[in-house]
C-alpha cells in the first residue's frame, strides 16, 4: 500500500512532483510492481490526479475517506483501511502488507523484495528498510529532557550546551570500535497482516532491519530535498555498470571456503562429524578454470578435513587452518610468480577483507557481510553454495565455459 495524499505543505502536490521524468507516486508503484514477492499494489489517495497517475502506472486505487486524509491522520490508519478495501474486492485475505512511501524516490524493487521477504520468508513479524549509519549524533541542551524527564547518557544533569546522544562526548572511539547504528530510511515497511491488525502499529513482535544502499537514501520533505533528488536522478536511475573481470584480467583465482563454496551452514551428526553442502555447478566451473590454465587455490581459516577433502575432489591446492590469510596469499603469489593485482579472490566475511586489500579483483558472493560487499569490486548474483563460483567462472570464460 502506497499512501499518497493530495495535500502537502512542504512541497505542494508533492506526490505528483517529477523526479527523473516521473511523478513520485509512479516511481513508487513501479518499484512495487517490479518486486517478485508483491502480488497487489494499491495507492491510497484522496486526490483525483494522483489516482489517475497511479492507475496509469498499473496500481489499483483505494479512495481514502476524509476522516483519515488530514494532516494528523496516521499511515497505519490508511494501511488498515486499504487492506479492508482490497480484501473486500478480492475476497482473499491479505497475508502480509507493505507500506511504501512515495517520498523515497530511489527505492528499488530489490529493496521491496528484501523487506517483504523478511516477513513472508524470514519469519519476522515486521520489517523496515535501514541504512548503515556511522555518525556521532548530538542534541542541544535545550532539548535534552524533552519527553523523558531524565538526563541522557553522556550528559550530567546540570550540564549545558550540546551533548552526545549515541556516544559519550568525552570518549571518541574509532568507527570500527563502535556498534553499528542503523538509520531508518522511511522508504518501506512490511508487516504480518494479522499481527498488524492486532497491534495497530507497524512495529511489533520481531522487527527485522533490512539494510539498503546508503547512497540511495533520500526523503523528499521540502523543496531542497526535491532539488537534490532531481540532481541525483541521472546518476541513480541510470543502469549501474557492473565491473566484471574477463580472462585477460586474471591469472589466478583464490577461493574462500565456508560461506563462499558452501551456504555457511554446518551439519553435525551424532558422532560429531561435520557435513557441509556444496554446489555441483561450482565444481564444473572450477574444472573449466583449471583446464584453461588458471592457477587455483582454496584458502581457509578452518582446519577441517572437509576443506581438504573438497580440494582433493576438485584437484586444486588448499591452505587451511590459516590465521593470517593475507600473509599466506602474499607468499603463495610470490611462490607462483603471480602479481597480486591479477588475482581474483572470492570471499564472504570480514576475515576476507585483508585479502581484498591485497588483490586486484576482490569479489563478494551474494549474501556476504555488508563490509565485504562494500569493499568488493564485483558481487555475484548467486549466493555461496548456490553456484557463485560457477558464475565467476562464466565471467572469465563465457557463459558456456
Amino acid at each position: 500500500m502506497i499512501p499518497a495524499r493530495g495535500g502537502s505543505k512542504g512541497v505542494p502536490a508533492k506526490n505528483l512532483a517529477t523526479v527523473g521524468g516521473d511523478p513520485l507516486v509512479v516511481r513508487a508503484v513501479r518499484a512495487c510492481l517490479g518486486a517478485d514477492l508483491v502480488t497487489d499494489v494499491a495507492v491510497s489517495t484522496d486526490d483525483d490526479a494522483i489516482a489517475a497517475a497511479a492507475r496509469a502506472a498499473g496500481a489499483q486505487v483505494v479512495q481514502r475517506p476524509r476522516e483519515i486524509a488530514g494532516d494528523t491522520a496516521t499511515s497505519e490508519a490508511a494501511v488498515l483501511h486499504a487492506v479492508d478495501v482490497c480484501e473486500s474486492r478480492t475476497g482473499v485475505p491479505v497475508d502480509a502488507v507493505l507500506l511504501v512511501q512515495c517520498t523515497s524516490p530511489f527505492l528499488t524493487r530489490e529493496d521491496v523484495d528484501a523487506v517483504a521477504g523478511a516477513v513472508v520468508e524470514g519469519g519476522a513479524d515486521s520489517a523496515l528498510t535501514v541504512a548503515p549509519f556511522h555518525g556521532f549524533v548530538w542534541r542541544d541542551g535545550a532539548d535534552a529532557d524533552a519527553g523523558t524527564g531524565a538526563a541522557p547518557a553522556g550528559r550530567l544533569p546540570d550540564a549545558t550546551g550540546g551533548f552526545g546522544v549515541n556516544h559519550d562526548k568525552s570518549f571518541r572511539p574509532r568507527r570500527q570500535d563502535r556498534p553499528q547504528d542503523l538509520l531508518e530510511t522511511g522508504a518501506a515497511y512490511a508487516m504480518d497482516a494479522a499481527g498488524f491488525r492486532k497491534a495497530g502499529h507497524r512495529f511489533f513482535g520481531r522487527t527485522e532491519p533490512v539494510r539498503t544502499d546508503p547512497a540511495r537514501v533520500l526523503e523528499v520533505d521540502d523543496p531542497h530535498d526535491l532539488a537534490r533528488a532531481r540532481a541525483l536522478a541521472p546518476l541513480l536511475d541510470a543502469p549501474r555498470p557492473r565491473a566484471l573481470p574477463g580472462r585477460e584480467d586474471v591469472d589466478a583465482v583464490v577461493l574462500d571456503f565456508d560461506g563462499t563454496q558452501t551456504d555457511d551452514r554446518v551439519l553435525i551428526d551424532s558422532e560429531g562429524r561435520e557435513l557441509v553442502a556444496v554446489h555441483r555447478g561450482d565444481g564444473l566451473g572450477i574444472a573449466a578454470l583449471r583446464r584453461d590454465g588458471l592457477e587455483l587455490l582454496i584458502l581457509s581459516t578452518e582446519q577441517n578435513p572437509v576443506v581438504a577433502a573438497r580440494a582433493r575432489k576438485l584437484r586444486i591446492p588448499v591452505l587451511h587452518g590459516i590465521d593470517r590469510k593475507d600473509l599466506a596469499l602474499k607468499q603463495w603469489c610470490e611462490e607462483q610468480g603471480i602479481e597480486p593485482e591479477r588475482v581474483l579472490y572470492a570471499g564472504n566475511d570480514v576475515n576476507d577483507l585483508p585479502c581484498f586489500n591485497l588483490v586486484g579483483w576482490p569479489v563478494a558472493v551474494a549474501g556476504a557481510h555488508e563490509a565485504v560487499r562494500e569493499a568488493a569490486r564485483a558481487i555475484t548474483r548467486e549466493r555461496g553454495g548456490e553456484g557463485a563460483i560457477r558464475e565467476i567462472a562464466s565471467w572469465l570464460l563465457g557463459p558456456s565455459l
